[in-house]
């Protein structure tokens, strides 16, 4: 028996990005695959009054089981209504990353309101067909997707590329046209993962091809993925405490706040929360040898991640009180 996302008290994107593309702002795409992790995202999404995405790739379905994963999502709302006071925020429950039309249908039929199928590393045609099978099954259950023109190189869940492609421009209008999907994912200089980029890069945005998307297509919701800043005082607090991150490096915030600004209306952040949470155990770790209460060291790994959140959501994605934009 199906399980509708409605039931759940989940919402899907639509509303979500009509409201972001029209304010200045990207909802926030946050990974998660255990309760700690959950609890900082909610936590940082009600104390800042912002909408959220919360993500789940195939990996992570795997390694928290699909079941689970549904009930989380649904404690998820009613956690967000206990914490702030009854009032809860707008979350989207979303398939990062889905491979094929049979985990998007699967998603769709155990409770997701938004799934992305990620045919970016088809030919164009066959990207198109596999795009449209999901939006045409999706959008029965009004349930929204994402689609993705463009590779993205780097290494994250089961993600992984040797090379980047730039989106092309030229393609957007007849991808967005033919296949019906509600958003696109596009490849402009992000990159998956803690290693984006060699040491003495400066790596930068191509805003110029995100504006000239823009123009073909104008006010359609764009997605950024890869969009980590790797903080190097976590890669710091890592190193200092046992870890070896060589050469971490990631995209500066600044370029995802003028990417906020305009069409893109939902970035994906991960790699950054799994180093807050990593510097913050490996911290516990190496200052407390004796310590086994996992409780003692997920405890401060949950507030350094939603620390972290609360400043992407004010400082970088702009999101920050806009949970009850009408």
């Amino acid at each position: 028996m199906a399980t509708s996302y409605k039931d759940l008290g989940l919402v899907n994107t639509r509303e979500l990005f009509a409201k972001a593309v029209k304010g200045g702002y990207a909802i926030p795409a946050y990974n998660f695959n255990n309760m700690e992790q959950l609890q900082a995202i909610i936590q940082a999404c009600v104390e800042t009054e912002s909408p959220v995405i919360l993500q789940v790739s195939k990996g992570a379905r795997e390694y928290a089981n699909q079941t689970l994963l549904r009930y989380m999502a649904q404690g998820a709302v009613e956690y967000a209504k206990e914490i702030s006071g009854g009032k809860g925020i707008p979350i989207v429950l979303h398939l990062d990353h889905g491979p094929d039309f049979e985990t998007c249908k699967s998603c769709i039929d155990n409770g997701f309101s938004s799934v992305m199928i990620d045919g970016s590393h088809l030919p164009y045609e066959e990207n198109i067909a596999e795009t449209k099978k999901v939006v045409e099954y999706a959008h029965k259950f009004d349930v929204t997707v994402e689609g993705e023109l463009g590779v993205l190189a780097g290494v994250e869940d089961d993600v992984k590329a040797e090379s980047h492609t730039y989106t092309q421009p030229n393609e957007v209008e007849d991808f967005v046209k033919r296949t019906g999907v509600d958003s696109l994912a596009i490849a402009i200089g992000t990159s998956h993962g803690a290693y984006k980029f060699k040491p003495g890069e400066n790596p930068k945005i191509r805003l110029d091809i995100l504006a000239e998307i823009e123009k073909r297509i104008p006010g359609f919701p764009i997605v950024l993925h890869g969009s980590s800043s790797v903080p190097q005082d976590l890669v710091k607090i890592i190193n200092e405490h046992g870890g070896k991150l060589k050469d971490a490096i990631g995209i500066g915030e600044d370029q995802l706040r003028a990417a906020a600004k305009s069409a893109v209306c939902k970035i994906n952040i991960d790699s950054d929360g799994r180093l807050a949470m990593t510097a913050a155990i490996r911290k516990v770790f190496d200052e407390k040898p004796a310590e086994f209460d996992p409780r003692k060291y997920l405890g401060p790994a949950r507030t350094a991640l939603k620390e972290l959140y609360k400043r992407k959501n004010i400082e970088v994605l702009g999101s920050a009180g806009h949970a009850y934009d009408k």
